[in-house]
């Protein structure tokens, strides 16, 4: 069983006194609407079994009389009783829909506040598909519970309380005649309540292997087409697909003999009633007018009974998801800030790791006893087999993750008592996969900082010469830019992230492959650029094509998470290790055209 789906079997309780406490939290806001909402509810449940109550009088005291006066008072009272149950009913609804769109909207607020501080460890092991199904599915079942599950439970419970009450002051022996079927009814709705709860768990299980299926083959569409497996994938995903359909066909059938049989029971109460009530009738104990109220009040019994069962599944639906909330709510995977971080303003930028350990997973290091200085306006190379690092050392100087040993210093400063968002400000980061939202042009340039006005932007796209192909289209900085920028290509798009860091002025700017992906034309512009920015600031480049670092101040050679040589590009070549065979293969890779 595939890890990314399990967490989405988890079933806890139906009802789970714990959570439902942590889910009322977010009621106490708007309390005032949920009391308003149950007295409008008792009002409403009181209404409709007074209908039957004046069905009886007309009957025993207006018709049996002929009294055509009296009988028009009931009608009137009946309309009355209509309009005004109609009238509640709208105030009602609007107050429990209020009540669920506000819950909404707040969790969801929460939950996304709590997602942009987490930190990376906790999204390299999260699926993104199931964050977005705790934001969107898992909170959508929880306003179900807010707006027509917890208000409505109540409502059911009064109208039935309602219902016991008339039926006693009318007569006492035929409600206990009627309610003799209860035992049966009780009976059937555990046995329904119980094959529901493990049905519930077989749809939820089901539901998570498809969604899961999906995402994975079509992020991974090209793979499937380009090995021909088309085929075989629709027939994985078929049984899936199945497994899913027959898990809710089952569903069906149990709510199929379920609410018959609720029918069934009910027509067994309405005989009785007409049996034993029929029998007193006749012999002039009974009205036939408590008859007619006892039948109606029996049908009105039944239908509470079956909006509970379908309560008790938006219930259980709940409980499920607001687990599954609370749990992503819960995560503290942070990075913390100090309570008292130093002041950071201005930086000059230099940068110094000192004995750096570091491991994403125990104590399997990726680096190991990392020692470099940075000066201030320095540009320093990176370079090193894959896996050898080079990417660890420019997280952890963003404090995008936390070190296990050592020191990382920004100005003589430790970064762990510096505020990290202080700290990012002054660090500009520029990767070779680059990351575009949907939007336009600019806005990807300055990710909607209003602080960056349109001239800085065009300012920092011609010095990168972003500007020549921006001009070229339609919109121009306004063209609209798809998801993930699927229109645009990979150097474009790597031109607009290098113009994206630079619109930011910061003092460290980070260059992670970011030439890897752009063609010759584009890079010359790039490297153009970095000749004129750079100076002033301190930065690192990170490089598999060693043509591109040899104007480095300073190039550090990784090998196994450790620092193996530092120099120059001649001083590293005259030392004949491992930079000058990595510069050797790449060399003879050029020549022979394979690079």
């Amino acid at each position: 069983m595939s890890e990314h789906f399990q967490e989405d079997e988890i079933l806890g309780k139906a009802y789970d006194a714990r959570l439902m406490k942590r889910l009322l939290r977010y009621i106490k806001p708007y309390k005032w609407y949920v009391i308003l909402a149950i007295v409008l509810n008792i009002i409403i449940a009181a209404l409709g079994p007074v209908r039957p109550y004046l069905t009886k009088i007309a009957v025993d005291d207006y018709l049996a009389h002929k009294d055509f006066d009296g009988l028009l008072l009931i009608i009137v009272l009946l309309t009355i009783s209509l309009i005004a149950q109609a009238a509640i009913q709208y105030g009602m609804t609007y107050a429990m829909q209020y009540i669920g769109q506000k819950t909404l909207f707040d969790l969801r607020m929460q939950i996304f506040e709590h997602l942009q501080k987490l930190a990376l460890k906790f999204f390299d092991r999260t699926p993104i598909g199931r964050l977005v199904t705790r934001v969107t599915n898992d909170v959508e079942s929880l306003n179900e519970m807010f707006s027509s599950g917890i208000v409505m439970i109540f409502s059911d419970i009064f109208i039935i309380v309602w219902i016991f009450i008339f039926m006693f002051i009318m007569s006492w022996d035929l409600s206990l005649v009627t309610l003799s079927v209860l035992p049966i009814l009780i009976y059937g709705t555990f046995l329904f309540r119980k094959k529901v709860r493990q049905n519930y768990r077989d749809v939820r299980l089901h539901l998570a292997r498809l969604n899961s299926y999906m995402q994975e083959h079509i992020t991974g569409m090209n793979v499937v087409q380009i090995f021909n497996r088309e085929s075989a994938e629709y027939k994985k995903f078929k049984s899936i697909n199945d497994g899913y359909k027959r898990a809710n066909i089952d569903s069906i059938f149990y709510y199929a003999i379920f609410y018959p049989g609720v029918e069934f029971i009910s027509a067994i109460a309405v005989g009785l009633i007409i049996w034993y009530g029929g029998g007193e009738v006749i012999q002039g104990t009974m009205t036939i007018g408590v008859l007619f109220a006892f039948i109606q009040y029996t049908e009105m019994f039944f239908r509470p009974v079956r909006d509970l069962s379908e309560k008790y599944n938006i219930l259980q639906t709940a409980m499920a998801s607001s687990e599954r909330v609370f749990k992503l709510l819960d995560d503290k995977t942070f990075i913390n800030n100090p309570l008292t971080p130093i002041p950071l303003t201005k930086i000059k930028g230099e940068v110094e790791f000192q004995n750096v350990w570091f491991a994403y997973n125990g104590e399997d290091y990726i680096l190991k006893d990392i020692s470099f200085r940075i000066n201030q306006g320095e540009t320093v190379a990176i370079v090193g087999a894959t896996g050898s690092g080079k990417t660890s050392i420019i997280s952890l100087l963003s404090r995008f993750y936390d070190i296990n040993k050592g020191k990382i210093l920004v100005d003589d400063k430790d970064i762990t008592a510096l505020d990290k968002r202080e700290l990012r400000k002054h660090i500009g980061l520029v990767l070779q996969d680059v990351f575009l939202f949907s939007g336009d042009i600019k806005s990807n340039i300055n990710l909607w900082n209003d602080k960056i006005n349109h001239e800085q932007i065009i300012d920092a796209a011609k010095i990168i010469g972003a500007d020549k192909f921006i001009e070229q289209l339609p919109n121009k900085y306004d063209e609209e830019v798809k998801e993930r920028g699927a229109t645009l290509s990979l150097g474009q798009k790597q031109l607009l992230s290098f113009a994206r860091a630079l619109v930011y002025n910061p003092q460290i700017l980070i260059l992670d492959e970011a030439t890897a992906s752009v063609d010759t034309e584009s890079e010359i512009l790039i490297q153009n650029a970095i000749q004129k920015l750079l100076k002033g600031r301190t930065s690192i480049v990170i490089a598999h094509r060693l043509s591109t670092v040899q104007n480095a101040d300073k190039i550090i050679v990784l090998h196994k998470g450790q620092i193996r040589e530092i120099g120059t590009h001649q001083e590293l070549l005259a030392m004949r290790g491992i930079y000058y065979k990595l510069y050797q293969l790449q060399y003879k890779e050029q020549e022979f055209g394979v690079a």
